[in-house]
Protein backbone atom coordinates (compact mmCIF):
# COMPACT_ATOMS: atom_id res chain seq x y z
CA UNK A 1 0.00 0.00 0.00
CA UNK A 2 1.42 3.34 -1.04
CA UNK A 3 0.64 6.52 0.92
CA UNK A 4 0.91 10.16 -0.15
CA UNK A 5 0.10 13.47 1.56
CA UNK A 6 -2.33 15.99 0.14
CA UNK A 7 -2.58 19.68 0.94
CA UNK A 8 -5.79 19.34 2.99
CA UNK A 9 -4.52 17.01 5.74
CA UNK A 10 -5.94 14.03 3.89
CA UNK A 11 -3.83 10.93 3.18
CA UNK A 12 -4.12 9.19 -0.17
CA UNK A 13 -3.54 5.44 -0.47
CA UNK A 14 -3.69 2.96 -3.31
CA UNK A 15 -5.59 -0.26 -2.64
CA UNK A 16 -5.75 -3.37 -4.80
CA UNK A 17 -8.72 -5.72 -4.57
CA UNK A 18 -10.30 -8.59 -6.49
CA UNK A 19 -12.77 -7.60 -9.22
CA UNK A 20 -15.70 -9.05 -7.25
CA UNK A 21 -14.87 -6.84 -4.25
CA UNK A 22 -14.42 -3.83 -6.54
CA UNK A 23 -17.87 -4.41 -8.07
CA UNK A 24 -19.41 -4.76 -4.60
CA UNK A 25 -17.77 -1.46 -3.61
CA UNK A 26 -19.23 0.32 -6.64
CA UNK A 27 -22.71 -1.07 -5.83
CA UNK A 28 -22.33 0.13 -2.23
CA UNK A 29 -21.27 3.61 -3.37
CA UNK A 30 -24.29 3.87 -5.65
CA UNK A 31 -26.88 2.34 -3.29
CA UNK A 32 -25.83 4.34 -0.23
CA UNK A 33 -25.31 7.58 -2.14
CA UNK A 34 -21.64 8.19 -1.40
CA UNK A 35 -19.98 10.88 -3.52
CA UNK A 36 -17.12 8.54 -4.42
CA UNK A 37 -15.30 5.31 -3.50
CA UNK A 38 -12.91 7.14 -1.16
CA UNK A 39 -15.79 8.38 0.96
CA UNK A 40 -17.26 4.86 1.17
CA UNK A 41 -13.94 3.22 2.07
CA UNK A 42 -13.17 5.92 4.65
CA UNK A 43 -16.58 5.44 6.31
CA UNK A 44 -16.16 1.64 6.40
CA UNK A 45 -12.68 1.91 7.95
CA UNK A 46 -13.97 4.41 10.51
CA UNK A 47 -16.80 2.04 11.51
CA UNK A 48 -14.45 -0.93 11.74
CA UNK A 49 -11.94 1.05 13.82
CA UNK A 50 -14.74 2.13 16.20
CA UNK A 51 -15.84 -1.50 16.60
CA UNK A 52 -12.26 -2.54 17.30
CA UNK A 53 -11.75 0.21 19.89
CA UNK A 54 -15.06 -0.75 21.49
CA UNK A 55 -13.85 -4.33 21.90
CA UNK A 56 -10.59 -3.26 23.52
CA UNK A 57 -12.62 -1.57 26.24
CA UNK A 58 -10.31 1.10 27.63
CA UNK A 59 -11.03 3.77 25.04
CA UNK A 60 -13.53 6.46 26.10
CA UNK A 61 -16.35 6.43 23.58
CA UNK A 62 -19.80 7.89 23.08
CA UNK A 63 -22.65 5.60 22.26
CA UNK A 64 -26.31 4.91 22.05
CA UNK A 65 -28.08 1.97 23.57
CA UNK A 66 -31.43 1.16 22.00
CA UNK A 67 -33.79 -0.88 24.18
CA UNK A 68 -37.23 -2.32 23.55
CA UNK A 69 -39.00 -3.46 26.68
CA UNK A 70 -42.39 -4.39 28.08
CA UNK A 71 -43.27 -1.76 30.68
CA UNK A 72 -46.04 -3.92 32.14
CA UNK A 73 -43.42 -6.03 33.95
CA UNK A 74 -43.84 -4.93 37.55
CA UNK A 75 -40.26 -4.28 38.65
CA UNK A 76 -38.71 -3.43 35.31
CA UNK A 77 -38.86 0.37 35.46
CA UNK A 78 -37.37 0.33 38.97
CA UNK A 79 -34.58 -2.02 37.81
CA UNK A 80 -33.78 0.15 34.78
CA UNK A 81 -33.70 3.30 36.92
CA UNK A 82 -31.39 1.62 39.45
CA UNK A 83 -28.91 0.69 36.70
CA UNK A 84 -29.04 4.22 35.26
CA UNK A 85 -28.38 5.71 38.72
CA UNK A 86 -25.52 3.27 39.35
CA UNK A 87 -23.93 4.61 36.15
CA UNK A 88 -24.90 8.27 36.39
CA UNK A 89 -21.42 9.33 35.21
CA UNK A 90 -21.88 7.43 31.94
CA UNK A 91 -25.62 7.80 31.25
CA UNK A 92 -26.16 11.26 29.76
CA UNK A 93 -29.80 11.20 28.70
CA UNK A 94 -32.56 9.02 27.36
CA UNK A 95 -35.56 9.34 25.11
CA UNK A 96 -38.39 6.89 25.14
CA UNK A 97 -41.28 6.35 22.78
CA UNK A 98 -44.41 4.43 23.62
CA UNK A 99 -45.05 1.52 21.27
CA UNK A 100 -48.03 -0.79 20.93
CA UNK A 101 -48.91 -3.45 23.50
CA UNK A 102 -47.23 -1.74 26.47
CA UNK A 103 -43.83 -1.80 24.79
CA UNK A 104 -41.36 1.08 24.94
CA UNK A 105 -38.50 1.99 22.63
CA UNK A 106 -35.83 3.76 24.66
CA UNK A 107 -32.60 5.28 23.34
CA UNK A 108 -29.97 6.01 25.96
CA UNK A 109 -27.05 8.33 25.20
CA UNK A 110 -23.88 7.34 27.07
CA UNK A 111 -20.18 8.16 27.22
CA UNK A 112 -17.34 6.43 29.02
CA UNK A 113 -14.88 3.57 28.69
CA UNK A 114 -16.23 1.09 26.14
CA UNK A 115 -15.95 -1.77 28.65
CA UNK A 116 -18.24 0.03 31.11
CA UNK A 117 -20.76 0.93 28.38
CA UNK A 118 -20.91 -2.76 27.39
CA UNK A 119 -21.39 -3.70 31.06
CA UNK A 120 -24.33 -1.29 31.30
CA UNK A 121 -25.86 -2.77 28.14
CA UNK A 122 -25.41 -6.30 29.51
CA UNK A 123 -27.06 -5.38 32.83
CA UNK A 124 -30.01 -3.78 31.06
CA UNK A 125 -30.62 -6.61 28.58
CA UNK A 126 -30.81 -9.16 31.40
CA UNK A 127 -33.65 -7.31 33.16
CA UNK A 128 -36.91 -9.23 32.98
CA UNK A 129 -39.09 -7.56 30.34
CA UNK A 130 -36.28 -6.20 28.13
CA UNK A 131 -36.82 -7.62 24.64
CA UNK A 132 -33.79 -6.25 22.78
CA UNK A 133 -30.74 -4.10 23.41
CA UNK A 134 -28.35 -2.79 20.78
CA UNK A 135 -25.22 -0.79 21.65
CA UNK A 136 -23.59 1.43 19.03
CA UNK A 137 -20.26 3.08 19.88
CA UNK A 138 -18.25 5.86 18.25
CA UNK A 139 -14.83 7.28 19.11
CA UNK A 140 -16.20 10.81 18.57
CA UNK A 141 -16.85 12.27 21.99
CA UNK A 142 -19.48 14.58 23.39
CA UNK A 143 -17.85 17.89 24.38
CA UNK A 144 -17.61 18.53 28.14
CA UNK A 145 -20.94 19.79 29.44
CA UNK A 146 -19.29 22.28 31.80
CA UNK A 147 -16.09 24.07 30.88
CA UNK A 148 -13.33 24.14 33.47
CA UNK A 149 -13.03 27.52 35.14
CA UNK A 150 -9.68 29.15 35.59
CA UNK A 151 -8.62 29.70 39.19
CA UNK A 152 -9.72 33.12 40.40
Amino acid sequence: MRETDTSEGVKRITVSMPDETFQALDRLVQQRGFDNRSQAVSEMIHQHAAQHLGKIGTEVMAGTLTLVYDESKSALLRDLSRIFRDHIAEVISSQHVLLEDEHVLEVILMQGPARILREIANKLVTCKGVKTAHLTLTPHLIPPLHAKRAAD
